[in-house]
């Protein structure tokens, strides 16, 4: 296609975007028909009450369970297209740091509907700066204030619970073991974040951000607990994950059995449940640290 011929698609395009985004798209006021791509901003969302509001989501906008069963699926956020986000009108879009690509969100942009994005720091911070961006975008400031309370709260309760590990333990977070490829979390990533919170040493933290492992680094990091997303009915079992032939079949972790799985977005996703979640993981890593 020439450059010609792609200024007269485009321009068309939005010509007849532009009849599908709803009126006074541009107003002010909140958003009463709001696009939520990314699993942390959905579930924020519906924490808020915003969940009437709601037009459409993405695919990894998997809680509350009523989102994907109830709202249209705009696709994989990083896969999204401008004809699928227009068609359903909306007046606003939340999005995570990331969605795109970026030709798409111009072109949803040059329809006139208003798209803004939220940062994602895997941290406590960044857990209450999303909940208080996002109901600002919503125009729910009060409701998000007070989630963020409790929410800071529950990172407080959690922050005293570390105090009580006398020895972190070893961790690996295992995303894939698929083409006889390891993927983990290294340094700087949502699965470095929630270990740092769980009082567990990052095993993988000489790698940064989702990287494959090698079998000779994995040995050598001899990391005491496999993590694992659980994305299904079924949790990966330790008797595949630590295969004797495996390279985690030679650490410490396969030697005590020890494997845990849990909700990817749960575990991963950074949003209002991340303190329960990192005391889950504490609690599994940790049976036998004191509660309460």
């Amino acid at each position: 296609m020439t450059p010609a011929s792609w200024t007269r698609r485009r321009l068309l395009f939005c010509a007849a975007a532009s009849l599908l985004a709803p009126r006074g798209a541009l107003a002010a006021g909140p958003a009463t028909r709001i696009a939520s791509l990314g699993g942390a901003v959905t579930e924020i969302l519906y924490r808020l009450g915003a969940g009437p509001r709601i037009v459409a989501v993405d695919t990894t906008s998997l809680f509350p369970a009523e989102a994907m069963r109830e709202k249209p699926n705009v696709g994989y956020l990083r896969a999204l297209s401008a004809e699928g986000l227009l068609s359903v009108a909306p007046d606003l879009i939340i999005a995570v740091e990331g969605a795109g690509p970026a030709d798409a969100l111009t072109l949803v942009r040059d329809a006139g509907v208003r798209i803004e994005s939220v940062k994602e720091p895997p941290t406590p911070e960044g857990v209450l700066d999303k909940i208080a961006t996002v109901g600002r975008l919503a125009g729910l400031e009060g409701e998000a204030a007070a989630l963020a309370e409790e929410v800071k709260a529950r990172f407080a309760a959690l922050a005293g619970q570390r105090t009580r590990i006398a020895r972190p333990a070893k961790a690996l977070v295992v995303l894939s073991l698929q083409g006889g490829r390891t993927m983990v979390g290294g340094a700087h990533s949502t699965a470095d974040g929630i270990l740092a919170l769980a009082g567990i040493a990052n095993a993988a933290s000489g790698l940064e951000g989702f990287k494959p492992m090698t079998d000779e680094a994995i040995v050598a990091a001899a990391p005491d607990t496999v993590v694992m997303m659980r994305n299904g009915p079924e949790a990966p079992k330790p008797e595949a994950v630590f295969a004797p032939d495996s390279a985690l079949g030679r650490t410490p972790a396969a030697a005590r059995r020890s494997l845990v799985s849990m909700d990817g977005l749960y575990l991963l996703g950074f949003g209002p449940r991340t303190p329960q979640a990192a005391t889950d993981l504490m609690q599994a890593v940790y049976p036998d640290l004191p509660r309460g």
